[in-house]
């Protein structure tokens, strides 16, 4: 270990009941650094920054910030000290019924020796003084909970910048933000790079890490099972220390489909976009990829009941099909699995067969009474096929990993028969083995419906789709057939070129 380390951890263990998460867990982050730390779901991760960054206590082990004792209590303690993080789910870092200008300088308000007098001048200069040192071209005065997601994580993470730390912790930032917003997310990390802040960034995306990462640590199974920092960085050796296996590109055989279970035509999302017109075969699998911002969610939802088009029309096994409500979609047999899952997907109060469950209760009830074995068998099935890792369908959401998490929600789903199924970013903040997990049992299961992905990453369209379609401006701008994809053609799609050049 060099001399050079700003923070270190020492043999940090952590037990939860009679579960130890994290084995003896020893690493160093180094000034003017960026530090990636891989792991798959469930590996530790989270834990150990919830130590941290004073969320958790640890069950033994040490940690030293530029060579005295750190042992946070609170997450306070740690942001003093000089340790920020920025967690996973958005909603840790902002205060949504709040303002960005207010969020931007709520720790500051909050702090020791500030005024006792509400000065709104004041929070709007060192707002914005934030803001121009982030390049955040957003609205002060507009309200969190008015924002896109994309913003919300950008405000999160300015507001963990205006701490100016000592050890800046990143999970999973660029889950939510556009290629723009993450080259500018990028740049400051280079700059803060230069000013000497330790950066442990976690990230899943290897586009990230190719970008960012000076040294790679793996993590499996609560200790750390790899340390990469000869260049050039052995990428695949952290890949395959994390998932303690050599693992292969995923290949599929795009399949056909001659009998179409859903079209639209002239459908129009937004004001100005083209009309998009498609069609989706039983039994095939296909991928809308795009940036951040063209539309994805927006035509998901659209498909959903979620929202009205503002023009043209959809037919569902041959029938028109114009869902006013989510429950009318449910009920033809179009399901969704949403984007966000902490918002839109858990209940956290409910356990895994309780979430799973939750939108069929009158199919699995007999005069209005829920039938608990049918209910119980549902989940134990879908626990065994998604290979969800537990101890039982009675566990708590808030026992088990985000990717876990996010195979419950598309368990929900799976439990029923579906003649249309949309996921939208289905792989968000999921690691490898739980994405071709999900991929496996989304091609194994096709038959007799169509399946509907939204995704960001080129990869995870790749590896699950039979057909990708490139959205941009709201409207769709290419389709490629998954064999011997031009990928050249494919990205200019996704930048939004032939459809500029058209116009």
């Amino acid at each position: 270990m060099g001399n050079d380390a700003v923070f270190r951890v020492d043999g940090l263990r952590k037990s939860f009941g009679h579960i130890e998460v994290l084995g003896g867990v020893s690493l160093e982050l180094h000034a003017g650094e960026v530090t990636v730390l891989m792991g798959a779901n469930g590996a530790g991760k989270s834990t150990l920054v919830k130590i941290i960054s004073g969320v958790y206590d640890h069950g033994g082990g040490s940690m030293s910030l530029a060579g005295h004792d750190f042992d946070p209590k609170t997450p306070a303690e740690a942001i003093r000290a000089g340790v920020v993080t920025v967690h996973q789910n958005i909603n840790d870092g902002v205060v949504a019924d709040l303002d960005v200008a207010t969020n931007l300088t709520l720790d500051r308000l909050s702090g020791s020796g500030v005024p006792t007098l509400f000065n709104p001048g004041r929070v709007r200069r060192e707002a914005k003084a934030v803001a121009d040192r982030m390049g955040l071209a957003i609205d002060l005065k507009a309200r969190i909970s008015d924002l896109s997601l994309a913003d919300r994580q950008m405000v999160a993470i300015a507001r963990a910048m205006a701490h100016r730390p000592k050890v800046l912790i990143l999970d999973e930032p660029t889950s939510s933000l556009s290629s723009a917003e993450a080259d500018r997310l990028f740049a400051l990390l280079d700059r803060l790079r230069q000013q000497g802040v330790a950066i442990l960034y976690i990230s899943h995306r290897m586009s990230d890490i190719r970008r960012l990462a000076d040294r790679i640590i793996s993590m499996r199974d609560g200790v750390i099972s790899g340390i990469f920092d000869k260049k050039p960085l052995d990428y695949e050796g952290a890949v395959n220390a994390m998932l303690g296996r050599k693992i292969q590109l995923e290949r599929i055989v795009a399949r056909n489909s001659a009998k179409a279970i859903f079209a639209t035509d002239g459908l129009r999302i937004a004001e100005g976009a083209r009309p998009i017109s498609l069609t989706l075969g039983d039994g095939e699998v296909v991928a809308i990829t795009g940036l951040v911002g063209v539309g994805k969610t927006a035509l998901a939802e659209t498909l959903f009941g979620l929202r009205q088009p503002l023009a043209g029309t959809m037919m569902l096994n041959g029938k028109p099909y114009a869902p006013e409500s989510t429950g009318e979609a449910v009920a033809a047999g179009v399901f969704l699995v949403a984007k966000d899952r902490g918002e839109n997907g858990i209940v956290g109060d409910f356990n895994i067969q309780e979430n799973i469950s939750l939108p069929f209760h009158r199919r699995m009830s007999r005069l209005g009474v829920l039938k608990r074995r049918i209910e119980r068998a549902v989940a134990r099935q879908q626990i065994q096929e998604l290979g969800i890792v537990c101890r039982s369908e009675k566990d708590e959401m808030s026992a088990l990993s985000g990717g876990n998490q996010q195979k419950v929600m598309v368990a929900r789903w799976m439990s029923q028969g579906a003649r249309l199924f949309i996921l939208d970013e289905p792989f968000q903040g999921v690691d490898i083995s739980a994405r071709r997990d999900i991929a496996a049992k989304l091609r194994a299961s096709a038959s007799g419906r169509a399946t509907l992905l939204f995704v960001t990453e080129l990869d995870e369209a790749l590896e699950t789709a039979d057909r990708i379609l490139v959205m941009s401006e709201q409207t769709i701008v290419g389709e490629h057939r998954n064999t011997d994809i031009d990928l050249e053609r494919l990205l200019a799609e996704v930048a939004g070129g032939p459809l500029h050049s058209a116009a």
